[in-house]
C-alpha cells in the first residue's frame, strides 16, 4: 500500500463496462454486482440498515494477491580482499570479481476478478519487482482459500494499474466497473480488500472528494474516502451502494502509516479504458507537449493581474518538443487544452495525457498581456525511465548526497559519488552527441575528495586509471583494483559537457 505525505499515482480518461467472454452456459455470465439495486440492499432514503447483503454479493469477487521476488542487494565488502585469505569466506559484493547477492521478498496486496475467464484487476506496484529484483510467482486466493497461479497480462506504471489472468474449468465470479463520473461527495461506499493480510475486510465510508489532486503526478487525479484503507489494500475495489466498482483504492495520506480517514482511489473512468488496453495487449501512448510548469499561485496572478488557481506557468520548454514547435515560450500561461480549461482539478499534464500522441489541438494560453492561441501537435509521451533520466538532470542546483537504499542511482561509497550510465536521453539532456559514453555524475559528496578536485553534478567520467568506464561496475572495478595494489587514489578522466577532458587524481577514502 502506498502511503506517505505525498503520493505517487497516475492517470487517463474514459469509462465503460467490462464486458464477459463467451463460452460458458448462460447463468455463469451474471456479474456478482448485477441486479442489486432491484434487490434494495440499500434504502434509498437515509443511511443503510447494513451493508451485510451487498458484501454477501460483491466479496466472491475480491481476491488476495501475493508475489514472491528475487531481489538483489548489496553484501559486505570482503575484509580480507587483496590478501591470501580472499577466497576461504566467499565471493562477497565489492571485491573486483564479485557476484551479486539476492535475497527473497515479497508482496501483498488486493484485486477484483473482472470478468468469469478470469481476468484480475490490481495495482503494478502489487506485482511490479521490489528495487533491484525480478517477480518470479504471483498468487491469487480467492475468498474461499482456492489458490491459482497467475499470469501477467500487462501492467502500467504510469496509471499503476496491472491486469492479470487466472484459470480453471469453471467460471470464475466478477464485478463489473460503475461510472465514477457520477459520484457525488457524501455518497456511501465500501471497500473490500485484504489489509495487512487479513483477507475479506470490509470497510465503509462516504466519498470525501471526486477530483482530489494531491499534486504527485501528470495522472493525478483521485476519488478521497473516509473508508479505512490500510496494507494490503492496494488493488483492491471501492464500490458504491449499487455493487459497482467505482475506484481502485491506491493510496493513503498518512503521517503513521495506518489509515486516519484519508484515502485515494483511481478513479474507474481513468482504469476502465487502460484495463481494456492491458487486456487486449496494446500498447498504451499518452500525449506530451514538453514543458516543465508550475501552478498559477496567488503572487504569480497578482504580478500579472489574472485569476488565481487558473491555467499553469511554463517554466521551461524542452527543444524540439511539441510546445516548442507549437510556439509556446517559457512565461507563458495555458489556459485551455483544446478547449478544457486549465485549473487544479483539471491539469495541463492531465490533460495533455489524454489526447493521442500525433492529434494536433488548439492550445489558449496568456503572453505578455495577450491571448492567444497556437495549434499544438502532441508528442508521444516517454516511458517512465525515460521521464526519470530526464528530470535527473533538470534542476541546475545541486543535490545532497542521497541514501543509497532511498535512490535507485549507485553510489561510488569510496569516490562520494553518485553515478548512472549514459543514455540517449541523458546525452539530449546534457547537450552532448547520442554516441558519448561513459557515467554521468548525478551528485557529489561535498566532503568527499572529488568535491575538492572539482568534479560537480553533470560531469561526465570517461575513464578511472586509463580504463574506460561504461557502467557503475567498471567504475567499482577500477577503485577496487586501486585499492588491492596499495593505491590510495584513482585517475579519473572527466569532460563537463561544453568543455575539456580533464584528468583529476581522487582519493579513495
Amino acid at each position: 500500500m502506498r502511503y506517505a505525505y505525498g503520493l505517487t499515482s497516475a492517470l487517463l480518461v474514459g469509462g465503460a463496462a467490462i464486458s464477459l467472454v463467451g463460452g460458458y452456459p448462460a447463468g455463469a455470465q451474471t456479474a456478482q454486482n448485477e441486479g442489486i439495486e432491484m434487490q434494495r440492499a440499500v434504502p434509498r432514503a437515509g443511511a443503510p440498515e447494513s451493508f451485510a447483503n451487498l458484501t454477501e454479493q460483491l466479496q466472491p469477487a475480491v481476491v488476495n494477491i501475493s508475489t514472491r521476488q528475487r531481489i538483489e542487494v548489496s553484501g559486505s565488502r570482503n575484509p580480507f580482499a587483496g590478501t591470501p585469505f580472499e577466497g576461504m569466506f566467499g565471493n562477497r559484493r565489492g571485491g573486483g570479481n564479485a557476484e551479486p547477492q539476492f535475497r527473497e521478498g515479497q508482496s501483498l496486496g488486493s484485486g477484483f476478478i473482472i470478468s468469469a475467464d478470469g481476468f484480475v484487476v490490481t495495482n503494478n506496484h502489487v506485482v511490479s519487482p521490489n528495487g533491484r529484483g525480478t517477480v518470479e510467482e504471483i498468487t491469487v486466493t480467492l475468498p474461499d482459500g482456492q489458490e491459482y497461479d497467475a499470469e501477467l497480462i500487462g501492467a502500467d506504471a504510469d496509471s499503476d494499474l496491472a491486469v492479470l489472468k487466472i484459470k480453471r474449468s469453471d467460471p470464475f465470479p466478477f464485478v463489473k466497473f460503475g461510472e465514477s463520473d457520477e459520484a457525488r461527495v457524501g455518497d456511501w461506499v465500501i471497500a473490500i480488500g485484504n489489509p495487512f493480510g487479513l483477507g475479506g475486510t470490509v470497510t465503509s465510508g462516504i466519498v470525501s472528494s471526486v477530483l482530489r489532486n494531491t499534486g504527485s503526478g501528470a495522472y493525478d487525479r483521485y476519488i478521497q474516502t473516509d473508508a479505512s484503507i490500510n496494507r494490503g489494500n492496494s488493488g483492491g475495489p471501492l464500490f458504491d451502494m449499487q455493487g459497482n466498482v467505482i475506484g481502485i483504492n491506491n493510496a493513503i495520506y498518512s503521517p503513521s502509516g495506518g489509515s486516519v480517514g484519508i484515502g485515494f482511489a483511481i478513479p474507474a473512468e481513468v482504469a476502465s479504458p487502460i484495463v481494456d488496453q492491458l487486456k487486449s495487449g496494446e500498447a498504451i501512448e499518452r500525449g506530451f507537449l514538453g514543458v516543465s510548469i508550475q501552478p498559477v499561485d496567488e503572487d504569480l496572478a497578482a504580478s500579472l493581474g489574472l485569476p488565481k488557481n487558473q491555467g499553469e506557468f511554463v517554466q521551461l520548454v524542452q527543444p524540439d518538443a511539441a510546445a516548442d514547435k507549437a510556439g509556446i515560450r517559457a512565461g507563458d500561461i495555458v489556459t485551455k487544452v483544446d478547449g478544457k480549461a486549465v485549473t487544479q482539478d483539471q491539469t495541463l499534464s492531465f490533460l495533455v495525457a489524454n489526447v493521442k500522441p500525433g492529434e494536433t489541438i488548439p492550445i489558449e494560453l496568456y503572453r505578455e498581456g495577450k491571448r492567444r492561441t497556437v495549434q499544438a501537435t502532441v508528442g508521444k509521451r516517454p516511458s517512465a525511465e525515460e521521464m526519470r533520466e530526464q528530470q535527473m538532470f533538470s534542476q541546475d542546483e545541486e543535490p545532497e548526497m542521497p541514501d543509497e537504499a532511498e535512490n535507485e542511482s549507485p553510489i561510488i561509497e569510496k569516490l562520494g559519488l553518485q553515478v548512472v550510465p549514459l543514455t540517449p536521453t541523458i546525452n539530449r539532456r546534457l547537450g552532448v552527441s547520442s554516441d558519448t559514453e561513459g557515467l554521468a555524475i548525478v551528485a557529489v559528496d561535498r566532503n568527499s575528495d572529488a568535491a575538492r578536485k572539482g568534479l560537480q553534478r553533470r560531469d561526465i567520467i570517461k575513464s578511472a586509471n586509463y580504463q574506460p568506464v561504461n557502467s557503475v561496475e567498471d567504475l567499482e572495478k577500477a577503485v577496487t583494483d586501486a585499492e588491492q595494489d596499495g593505491r590510495d587514489a584513482v585517475l579519473l578522466q572527466f569532460q563537463r559537457p561544453g568543455g575539456p577532458t580533464v584528468y583529476r587524481a581522487v582519493r579513495i577514502r
